[in-house]
């Protein structure tokens, strides 16, 4: 390989920071199948308002596209695309299939082709691999496996500053390959000829979170039915060294909902039931129903409540990041919309997509006519709405005490 040309396929949350990262160092190429997404790109807009219009814009006759036959040059793949679930809640692995047969179409002898889509062990060199085989027989080719460890709205713990596993059983000359890349990605390269074990630690990263966050759910819940004060419960706890800090709230997102299923669903591949694995998926998915009835009830105690100004604040999955994605705060929305048409809904930065298909209001002015003000996500910008709502002696309803 005279001269590395990355392409990075799937331009989200993940694949774009790489690119980002990639694009001052290499010729690369960004392929997206959403035509929109790419337009956006082009036009420096970053719809996940991650990187500003300086960061897009294009450097050592970078391209982006939503053309596959533009990536044909390249040789050095990472394949960046969801992993969701499907309604049994077994993996759908549609997405990398698909990039997968594309890349099928236009690898050469000696490219190399990584994962970093979270999935189960097996994925890489079973699936995958196997789907480029079956069409280029003849082909030598190299693939391995890198977890992303994108973590958005976190200006600390950046790509730059995570390490970053890469896994790939090759010989020396396609490692240093591997190791030049990535480099330009992270500060602390953490190397791996085992892609297997590779694919599991990405797993049970995030099933670890589930399953501290739903602990804490449960701890609040009890404390509320015993009617025990849940934050000087922690505060007290926390006195111990090593007492793990986590905190109870909605889980939402695109990895902690799902990551747990597909460790379950690898567990009984091998005939083995978890006992643990998916103990929490129950108690968090449940935070919706609980945060909705603490919602109504104080809302009833309320004289004429539903002629009142209501507003929902914040319908992200989590604080300062525009990404509703199995948003439980956007399903308790829906839910008391329904309950009461008045109710209106605020998300400073929210996705422009959602704010136009839901009719959001985003008029700071006629917001802060409201009577009462639910907050179920705590942006900056809302905590400092919330403060002057307080003193305007406006009602707050916290179901979570978020401030």
């Amino acid at each position: 390989m005279k001269k590395i040309f990355p392409c990075i396929i799937g331009l989200g949350y993940v694949g774009l920071p790489l690119f980002v990262s990639l694009k001052k160092k290499f010729q690369m190429i960004g392929y997206d199948i959403s035509k929109t997404r790419t337009k956006e790109l082009k036009k420096y807009i970053d719809r996940n308002k991650e990187f500003t219009r300086k960061d897009l814009k294009l450097e050592n006759k970078s391209l982006i596209t939503s053309d596959h036959v533009d990536i044909k040059d390249s040789n050095f793949y990472i394949v960046t695309v969801p992993t969701p679930i499907k309604k049994n809640k077994y993996p759908d692995l549609n997405y990398i299939k698909s990039a997968f047969k594309i890349i099928s179409k236009y690898i050469k002898n000696n490219d190399i082709v990584f994962l970093e889509s979270t999935v189960y062990p097996g994925t890489t060199l079973k699936i995958c691999k196997n789907i480029i085989k079956k069409k280029n027989k003849n082909i030598n080719f190299f693939i391995g496996y890198s977890s992303e460890r994108v973590n958005p709205g976190d200006k600390i713990h950046n790509i730059k500053n995570i390490p970053k596993v890469v896994s790939i059983d090759a010989n020396n000359k396609i490692v240093s390959l591997v190791k030049k890349v990535y480099q330009n990605v992270s500060k602390k390269i953490v190397f791996t000829k085992k892609i297997n074990e590779a694919e599991l630690s990405k797993l049970i990263e995030n099933t670890q979170r589930d399953l501290n966050i739903g602990l804490m759910n449960e701890i609040m819940i009890l404390c509320e039915k015993a009617n025990l004060d849940f934050n000087e419960v922690i505060r007290l706890a926390k006195t111990k060294w090593n007492f793990l800090n986590f905190k109870p709230g909605l889980v939402g997102g695109h990895c902690l909902p799902v990551d747990p299923y597909y460790l379950s669903y690898y567990a009984k591949k091998l005939k083995y039931n978890t006992e643990i694995t998916l103990a929490a998926r129950k108690t968090n998915n449940s935070m919706e129903q609980f945060v909705l009835k603490k919602i109504i009830l104080k809302l009833k105690k309320l004289r004429n409540f539903k002629k009142r100004k209501i507003t929902v604040m914040g319908l992200t999955y989590k604080s300062n990041v525009p990404d509703y994605r199995n948003s439980l705060a956007v399903n308790i929305y829906y839910k008391l919309k329904r309950m009461n048409k008045n109710i209106k809904a605020y998300d400073p930065i929210i996705e422009d997509s959602f704010i136009k298909k839901n009719n959001i209001n985003t008029n700071f002015k006629e917001i802060m006519k409201s009577e009462i003000f639910i907050i179920l996500v705590k942006h900056d910008q809302i905590g400092e709405m919330v403060r002057a709502a307080k003193k305007n002696k406006k009602v707050i309803i916290d179901p979570l005490s978020l401030i």
